[in-house]
């Protein structure tokens, strides 16, 4: 038995025999200088692989526009790729000066090009080198005339462990028959992770080469929730995953009959439940698990795709979302780029301390044009559902205000332009920053909501770093300081009229959901996963204890105190 570890790409549980797809390895690729009188006929080649190449991607896109719905963006970018005059006309003019053969060629100059992206360091940026290679994958099979095998013609259940997978592959594979996905390339935001997500198939991405260690019909075990692929499990751990897949079917049927009952306490004060997506296709799912709407819809990811995040397509992933959501709210974060999350498109250089420096609407400021494209964008959409738009990583007045005089900037450029949108738009922010929860009762004068990011709060208050293992165990979120910023914050929004929103982890932790109801906080944001047991232990609590619960941790001195204080409280009530 062999476990791997890799990126929770999408969640469930597979169990079920591997099978290994031909690759189809290209045969050795070799340089051949042509005589002068052959280069029409390369070029006449290379121009019958392009056509063919086409062709077939276009039917795929059909293909996509029935079956996989806004994910058949992805197929019209390839054909947009292949289109590229750029990449075409270098090819033709290397053929032509360096008498060289198609194959070679378009080898060399797609495998420069996927090499440069995947030593970018931006993973974002890094993932998109799978559409290229798709590209040049597909023109190198007409160009050497290789039949690649159809996973449309499974005819028996399978999990599919492969170095990489096409996007089209997914698409086109017989679904019915594959319980699960383990590849080595690609992360959670790549292309293949999205379809898995839309599809509801389980997958672990990014191992590496842990693939190599797995033959066909080997037995697997593949948790796409926690990233686990357990390779000829024993009889203990087969029959503990079918343990955990029967209680997981329990579970989903418990959390269906609440679904659609309201977050309530037993003494009838209700919460907003919502969701946090990245992609457009999440909020379905978030619909499915009883989200009253979206509490963060994080547009950065717009911006790392590798698409041009213009105007108009920004408009339509927005508008998506809202028609999705119908009347509920849709809380839609301005772009947070900078700190991790850094696109070589938009100039950014390498900081000393990237999370303390051009990050969030410091960047937005900074770049206005961008910024009020961004806004224009948010108010057109608006006429298609609820939306409220996010200011993330305020830390003072002055942004704020620079932030909205931008946004009336941007209503008055949509005015010109004939735009409609609607009058009512709310605009918040996030409380992230020491100074912006100091100065919460300053920033409510001009916010119509708080919206509570408590993974950067916790960062930035205790000065830690989550991801350095030296020092991560004092992101505690049970520290007096955080629970006090917590609390300053749902008091200045309370005293000013407007709701208190949190969109960090601590909403999703069900250990810290007495304790939130009971400082006062309106809504929870969380993955979409995790709303129906947050509901369903929200419904057996009562506010006084929840107060009294709140009143005892602000009181304590240390985080390890408080944590005793809240696993008592939450033992004697059977909740843990």
């Amino acid at each position: 038995m062999v476990k791997l570890t890799g990126v929770p790409a999408s969640p469930g549980i597979a169990v079920g025999k591997a099978f290994l797809p031909d690759e189809n390895d290209f045969p050795e690729i070799k340089r051949i200088t042509l005589n002068k009188e052959c280069i029409e006929h390369e070029l006449d080649r290379l121009d019958i692989a392009y056509k063919t190449a086409k062709t077939e991607l276009e039917a795929i896109h059909k293909k996509a526009v029935q079956e996989a719905g806004e994910q058949a963006e992805i197929f019209k970018s390839h054909i947009s790729m292949l289109d590229d005059p750029e990449i075409k006309e270098q090819i033709v003019e290397r053929i032509y000066n360096s008498l060289e053969n198609a194959e070679w060629v378009i080898r060399d100059i797609y495998q420069t090009l996927i090499q440069m992206m995947l030593d970018s360091p931006d993973p974002m940026f890094r993932e998109r080198a799978a559409d290229i290679n798709e590209i040049s994958r597909r023109l190198l099979n007409h160009l050497l005339k290789i039949e690649k095998k159809s996973l449309a013609e499974l005819d028996s259940d399978v999990i599919i462990a492969a170095n990489d997978l096409l996007p089209s592959e997914i698409l086109t594979m017989k679904r019915d028959h594959v319980k699960g996905l383990v590849i080595n390339q690609g992360g959670l935001t790549s292309h293949i992770a999205i379809l898995a997500r839309a599809f509801n198939i389980p997958a672990v991405m990014g191992l590496s080469s842990g693939v190599s260690e797995i033959k066909n019909n080997d037995e697997l075990i593949v948790n796409g929730s926690n990233g686990e692929v357990i390779i000829n499990p024993d009889k203990a751990s087969i029959k503990k995953y079918n343990e955990v897949n029967l209680q997981l079917s329990k579970e989903t049927e418990e959390m269906e009959k609440i679904k659609d009952l309201p977050a309530e306490t037993k003494d009838g004060f209700s919460v907003l439940l919502k969701a946090n997506i990245e992609i457009p296709e999440e909020a379905e799912k978030a619909l499915s698990c009883g989200a009253k709407g979206i509490g963060l819809y994080r547009s950065e990811f717009l911006f790392l795709g590798g698409a041009d995040a213009n105007e108009e397509f920004q408009y339509q992933a927005y508008s998506k979302v809202l028609k999705i959501m119908g009347n509920l709210p849709v809380t839609i974060r301005t772009v947070d780029l900078g700190g991790d999350k850094v696109s070589p498109e938009l100039n950014f250089v390498n900081e000393k301390n990237p999370l303390l420096g051009w990050r969030g609407i410091r960047f937005s400021l900074a770049q206005p044009e961008i910024f009020k494209t961004q806004l224009r964008a948010l108010l057109r959409a608006g006429i298609n559902g609820n939306v409220k738009i996010m200011f993330p990583l305020i830390s003072g007045i002055e942004e704020l205000e620079e932030a909205l005089a931008l946004l009336e900037e941007a209503k008055a450029e949509c005015k010109r332009k004939g735009r409609d949108y609607p009058e009512n738009i709310e605009t918040g922010i996030m409380i992230e920053v020491p100074a912006a929860a100091m100065t919460a009762d300053i920033l409510a004068e001009k916010s119509d909501f708080f919206s509570i990011g408590t993974n950067d709060l916790l960062q930035y208050s205790i000065a830690v770093d989550r991801g350095n293992e030296k020092v991560n165990y004092l992101a505690e979120p049970f520290n007096p300081a955080i629970i006090r910023f917590i609390k300053m914050t749902i008091d200045a929004a309370r005293n000013h009229g407007i709701k208190a929103a949190m969109c960090g982890e601590m909403a999703g932790n069900a250990g810290l959901t007495a304790l939130l109801l009971g400082l006062g906080l309106d809504e929870f944001s969380m993955n979409a996963a995790s709303i129906p047991s947050i509901k369903k232990i929200i419904r057996r609590l009562d506010m006084e204890s929840c107060k009294k619960l709140a009143e005892n941790i602000l009181a304590g001195k240390s985080a390890a105190s408080n944590i005793s204080a809240n696993d008592s409280w939450l033992k004697e009530r059977g909740l843990k």
